[in-house]
């Protein structure tokens, strides 16, 4: 058992002062130090320096490990410009990032307190990388291929990516389910792999609407995916439309990326169903698909979280860097509300998504902790600064264990 003692502790709903926390892998009580020493007289106890501030670990739900070697090889401004270089630098971005090039960007999350992610995977060639991880893990295998002829031979592949993320046996380390997307996925297959999601209760994600390609490929099977599957996969016609492939997901919640695109039918299909929404600004902004439309989500009572998705459309991977580009991104929603809603979105809010048991400081919660080195006192205005700021990230403890920080 230890006991923590900051300046400050950040709750969703509050700023709390002169109160400490004890904790081994859980919280298991928040009150003053001397009631906690007499509870605890054998805990290891930590006093924090001045303008501490102790917070949750955040959550980065969205992540492509596998091409994390990228950093100027890839087109941006346009997201067709931007699908033809992926395919064109593919495999040396692949085979240029082995464990060590994957680990570095692990670390860089930690360091700048991200203490889960979600990892989608395409080749399971980040699996040894994520089980080496310091932080809590979903690893997504991810599904894709729209050929029906091939369905078998991609379904074998995909089953066998699961089954090895099924035997890791680590504590915090999640294995779990990604369907890439309606246009590039075969209904056959997505039905095939939603019914082990659904038997086996594995977490489920899929990316959904992210461009204006999607959507015309989708309505009308026409547009600038028309010549992309024509000439690469000899395909003149989508494979399912949106109606079709949201169906799908009606009895399983599931973390919808980018949704930039959705229309009104869409948004009420995935309220009805209690999903989630995946915002993930700079990629959008890179990719020149638009600005996912928050105040409709917030009107539909949809929840939306926040998410840095992969180094092939960002340039970090750093949370408090995404919510600040948003931030500035929404800039007629209002400031101080919608930062808060921001950090909500790496920490509370993204834990329930993902049916995690952290995202917040308090009792009973795993102990997925920041200590943030503030410069000064606080203000009411705490949300903003913490996304402006950058501040020093000193300690960062995972299920209770000190990964970053003395």
């Amino acid at each position: 058992m230890q006991i923590i003692t900051p300046n400050y502790i950040l709750s969703p709903d509050a700023l709390l002062q002169n109160l400490s926390v004890a904790f081994d892998k859980t919280i298991h009580r928040i009150a003053p130090l001397d009631q906690l020493k007499k509870e605890y007289p054998d805990a290891k106890v930590t006093t924090l320096k001045k303008n501490s501030l102790l917070m949750p670990g955040l959550i980065n739900a969205h992540v492509h490990l596998e091409f994390s070697a990228n950093r100027t090889n890839l087109r941006y401004g346009d997201f067709m410009t931007w699908l033809y270089s992926v395919i064109e630098n593919r495999e040396e971005l692949v085979n240029n990032c082995d464990t060590k090039c994957m680990t570095k960007a692990i670390d860089a999350m930690l360091n700048s307190g991200i203490t889960t992610f979600g990892a989608i995977s395409s080749y399971g060639m980040d699996l040894q990388g994520c089980i080496d991880a310091k932080q809590n893990v979903i690893f997504f295998n991810e599904l894709i291929g729209s050929q029906a002829n091939m369905a078998d031979a991609l379904f074998t592949d995909f089953s066998t990516r699961l089954d090895a993320s099924k035997a890791v046996n680590k504590d915090g380390f999640y294995p779990a389910i990604a369907i890439h997307s309606p246009y590039s996925v075969h209904p056959i297959l997505i039905q095939k792999a939603l019914k082990i999601a659904k038997e086996e209760n594995l977490k489920l994600t899929a990316h959904f609407m992210e461009s204006d390609a999607e959507r015309n490929w989708l309505d009308k099977s026409d547009g600038d995916f028309k010549k992309f599957f024509k000439e690469l996969l000899n395909q003149h016609n989508s494979v399912s439309d949106s109606k079709e492939f949201l169906e799908y997901f009606n009895s399983k919640n599931t973390l919808f990326t980018h949704v930039i695109k959705a229309n009104e039918e869409e948004l009420n299909s995935i309220a009805s169903n209690g999903h989630t929404i995946i915002h993930c600004p700079i990629s959008n902004r890179l990719l020149g698909n638009g600005t996912l439309n928050i105040k409709e989500l917030n009107d539909k009572k949809i929840r939306w979280i926040v998410a840095t998705d992969g180094l092939s459309s960002n340039y970090k991977l750093d949370l408090f860097e995404e919510m600040k580009i948003s931030l500035f991104m929404h800039s007629d929603a209002p400031l101080l509300s919608f930062a808060k809603a921001l950090i909500n979105g790496v920490t509370k809010d993204a834990a329930d998504a993902l049916g995690l048991n952290t995202g917040e400081i308090k009792e009973g919660k795993n102990a997925d902790m920041l200590i943030v080195d503030l410069e000064e006192k606080p203000t009411d205005e705490l949300a903003i600064h913490l996304i402006l700021n950058s501040y020093n990230i000193s300690k960062v403890f995972i299920n209770g264990k000190l990964e970053k920080g003395n």
